[in-house]
């Protein structure tokens, strides 16, 4: 698929389903794109479709499963969106740090394919507050999927979930007084269950009636 220079061609591109409950349409908005007057199109669109299958698949799909809805903040940037969110200040890392990750549409220096996009699970956000219940998702999270890398977010705990085809499995927290890697290889605490950090943060069915 060329990159889409129509309107009637993003709309085919938009259409394109990542999975039984995602569309490559849910991942192409950009605050940083609407405010700077940018196209956030990737110019090779296979590539992003191939990498946010993968996401969708293996990570968001499987989430939703456990949780519920998840809300989409930020995922596809294209490189000129994410080159102007890292000039601006907008906490976008630089490109190169960006392909396989933000960036779905370009390989990273090791050739590996990559997507990330930044969520919030509301199931779990409004019913979990406190100061390090972030930790607990993070934690189902890292005993259930195979993601690639994690970084949580203040705010409603937000984060960067992360498929790689080379995954590192490092989850990291820019939220104020516990800044640093939650965990990673090596650490003591990245093997093995973690299920009483998380025991019952999964919602409840609903009864019918």
């Amino acid at each position: 698929m060329r990159k889409p220079m129509t309107v009637a061609a993003l709309t085919e591109l938009g259409r394109v389903q990542l999975s039984p409950n995602f569309f490559m349409r849910d991942f192409l908005y950009s605050e940083v794109a609407a405010i700077y007057g940018l196209s956030n199109i990737p110019d090779n669109p296979d590539l992003a479709i191939e990498a946010g299958k993968r996401l969708c698949t293996e990570l968001l799909e499987p989430l939703q499963d456990a949780f519920g809805r998840i809300a989409i903040r930020s995922a596809y940037r294209s490189a000129e969106v994410n080159r102007m969110g890292n000039a601006k200040g907008h906490n976008c890392a630089p490109n190169d740090r960006n392909h396989a990750a933000h960036i779905w549409d370009v390989r990273d220096a090791k050739g590996h394919m990559g997507a990330t996009a930044c969520i919030v699970v509301p199931s779990f956000a409004n019913r979990f507050y406190q100061p390090g219940d972030w930790k607990r998702l993070a934690w189902w999270v890292h005993d259930h999927l195979p993601y690639a890398t994690m970084e949580f977010f203040p705010v409603r705990w937000a984060f960067n979930l992360g498929w790689h085809e080379a995954p590192a499995r490092m989850i990291y927290s820019h939220v104020p007084d516990a800044r640093g890697y939650l965990t990673k290889p090596g650490m003591a605490n990245h093997e093995g269950s973690h299920e009483a950090e998380w025991t019952g943060i999964l919602p409840r069915p609903s009864r019918p009636g």
